[in-house]
C-alpha cells in the first residue's frame, strides 16, 4: 500500500511540474504577443452630437470614438446610431464581418438580428453579445432609438454581403 501512495505521489508531481511548465510557457507566448502589438496612445472621447457621421450602413450614423488610431489600429469602437424608421428592404441583407473580435453592446433601444447557426435574436439596452468571426447574419428589426456600441478587431476590416 505504501509503495502505491509513492507512485501516485510521484505521478502527481510530475503532473504538477508539466502544469507550471505549460504555465510558464504561456506566460512567456503572452508576453512576446503583448511586445509584437502596437503602442497604445491616451485618448477620449467626449459625446458631441455632431461626431455621428454616416459610415458602413446607410441606415446608420457611427460616431467613432478614437481607438483605432490610439491603438494603431488593433481596435475599432464607435457608437451605431440606427436611423428610424426600419425597412427590411435596405436593412435585412445577410453579410459577415471578416474579424478577429466584435462585440455589440445595445446603450439605448433594441435590435434584432438573425445569426448563423443561432437563430434570431432580440437585445435590449444593457444586452451585450459576441459575434465570432466571419458569422453569417442579418438585422432583423431596431427600435426608432437603438444606439450600440460595437468594438472590432482589428480596426480595418471587410465586410462581405450575401444577398
Amino acid at each position: 500500500m505504501a509503495k502505491a501512495k509513492r507512485k501516485a505521489k510521484a505521478r502527481s508531481a510530475k503532473s504538477k511540474t508539466k502544469r507550471k511548465l505549460a504555465a510558464k510557457s504561456a506566460k512567456r507566448a503572452s508576453v512576446a504577443a503583448r511586445a509584437r502589438r502596437p503602442k497604445q496612445k491616451f485618448t477620449f472621447s467626449h459625446h458631441r452630437e455632431a461626431d455621428f457621421d454616416a459610415g458602413l450602413r446607410s441606415y446608420a450614423k457611427y460616431r467613432d470614438l478614437g481607438i483605432a488610431p490610439a491603438t494603431g489600429g488593433m481596435v475599432q469602437a464607435h457608437v451605431i446610431r440606427f436611423n428610424p424608421p426600419f425597412k427590411a428592404e435596405e436593412v435585412s441583407i445577410a453579410h459577415y464581418h471578416d474579424v478577429d473580435f466584435q462585440m455589440v453592446y445595445v446603450l439605448k433601444g433594441w435590435i434584432s438580428s438573425e445569426f448563423e447557426g443561432q437563430g434570431e435574436h432580440t437585445f435590449t439596452a444593457g444586452s451585450c453579445w459576441i459575434q465570432p468571426p466571419k458569422i453569417k447574419h442579418k438585422v432583423t428589426g431596431y427600435s426608432d432609438d437603438c444606439e450600440l456600441l460595437e468594438i472590432i478587431l482589428p480596426a480595418e476590416f471587410e465586410t462581405v454581403a450575401l444577398d
